[in-house]
């Protein structure tokens, strides 16, 4: 088997995917094309320009040109007698416009990296799965590895009980690669920690491709497992755990010029059900009013309609991001201390930050702010999200919030 498969359904699975490549052969993008454009030759690539809506909010993000590197940043070399296996990135394309949006620029950015990027309108109507099916089996069959970003994701799942990988690689979308590992390492169903327990008929129906899948993700005789993560994760049995330092966003970006005051991350916990809509909105305006801050990052799965209310609210700007934060914090400008809610970002923004002087904060998730409709395991996942936060990120704590309490920091 030759070549390497990586399978992306979100911006920050494929920038993950580009620090994996940087690690194991610096510099390096060699790609083989899945299919070619008609008549050209060309790697088949997908050249829509479809772009994220309107917000409701009153700014969007305006980032620089994408591509462009640092100055003066330094050019990576392969490492001598190494030859990489080729790499191709099939993005899995999501439904939602702000994810497309940032994943058609992400694509680029591994285009200009060399990489092979074919994109897959996976979830495009009636028939899409099978055409994907179709469309993937011969180049699952003979990938020497596979790489993914979420071990929950059901159709990465159904992608690997048809066929399982001599090597697999997870990458990391987010927190859940902490409770990804966990359950692999328990030996659990793999259950997203923001869901209940209890299965639903959609999860009964699915039980026995979850079950194949979870073991398709698990080392045995003849399969590799590595977890690729900036997060601090327990190596279940057999699963080799491979540190992301964000070198390559680093070579390529910044440093970034700092404005003063504070920026806010927003997240999509109200979203998923959570968290309370009305506490999560008096929070965000106490943080901002304590910290000077003026912008507010909203996740790419905050609803219009809540970043409304925060901009009409708060008068903070709320920004849609045209790119992961990593990348959109790096090339600046951006504010002296950035302040978030318990989030993966608690641990990347220290490392793609790293000597920039940008404090990180992380304000905790208090009982009172969860809703009754929250996993049981809601509360403890997200204190041990803020409890394993880098040494260098400022912990913020808030007692219970009533519409006329202020928070306390400490």
């Amino acid at each position: 088997m030759t070549g390497q498969l990586a399978f992306v359904e979100s911006p920050v699975q494929l920038l993950n995917v580009l620090e994996w490549a940087h690690t194991r052969a610096p510099g390096t993008g060699i790609g083989t094309g899945i299919g070619t454009a008609p008549g050209t030759g060309a790697p088949a690539t997908d050249t829509g320009t479809d772009t994220a809506p309107g917000t409701g909010a009153p700014a969007t993000g305006a980032p620089a040109a994408v591509g462009k590197p640092a100055p003066g940043a330094p050019a990576p070399v392969t490492a001598p007698g190494t030859t990489p296996a080729p790499l191709t990135v099939v993005v899995l394309s999501p439904t939602d416009p702000m994810s497309r949006g940032q994943l058609r620029r992400m694509a680029q950015l591994a285009r200009d990296e060399g990489l092979t990027v074919h994109w897959q309108e996976a979830r495009d109507g009636r028939g899409a799965l099978l055409r994907t099916l179709r469309r993937l089996a011969g180049p699952l069959r003979s990938a020497e590895r596979v790489i993914i970003g979420d071990p929950f994701s059901r159709y990465v799942q159904l992608l690997l009980t048809l066929f399982g990988p001599r090597h697999l690689t997870v990458v990391d979308d987010g927190t859940a690669t902490m409770e990804f590992a966990a359950q692999l390492g328990r030996g659990e169903r793999l259950v997203r920690w923001h869901r209940k327990g209890s299965l639903g008929p959609r999860e009964l129906v699915l039980a026995p491709v979850t079950t194949l899948a979870r073991r398709r993700l698990a080392p045995a005789r003849g399969r590799t497992v590595e977890i690729f993560t900036s997060l601090p994760v327990e190596a279940p049995a057999g699963v080799e755990v491979a540190a992301n330092a964000y070198a390559w966003t680093r070579s390529r970006f910044g440093p970034p010029l700092l404005t003063g005051g504070a920026d806010l991350v927003g997240t999509s916990l109200v979203e998923t059900g959570v968290v309370d809509a009305g506490h999560y909105a008096r929070v965000v305006g106490e943080l901002a009013r304590t910290h000077g801050a003026t912008r507010y990052f909203a996740h790419r799965r905050e609803s219009a309609g809540k970043l409304h209310r925060i901009a009409v609210e708060t008068g903070l700007q709320v920004v849609r991001p045209e790119l992961p934060l990593e990348l959109i914090a790096r090339r600046g400008p951006v504010g002296r201390t950035i302040v978030s809610f318990p989030s993966t970002v608690v641990h990347t923004l220290p490392l793609a930050l790293a000597g920039t002087g940008v404090k990180v904060a992380v304000c905790e998730i208090a009982p009172e702010w969860l809703r009754a409709t929250a996993s049981p395991r809601a509360q403890g996942f997200l204190s041990g999200v803020t409890g394993t936060a880098a040494h260098e990120v400022d912990r913020l704590t808030a007692r219970p919030v009533h519409p006329t309490d202020r928070l306390e920091f400490g």
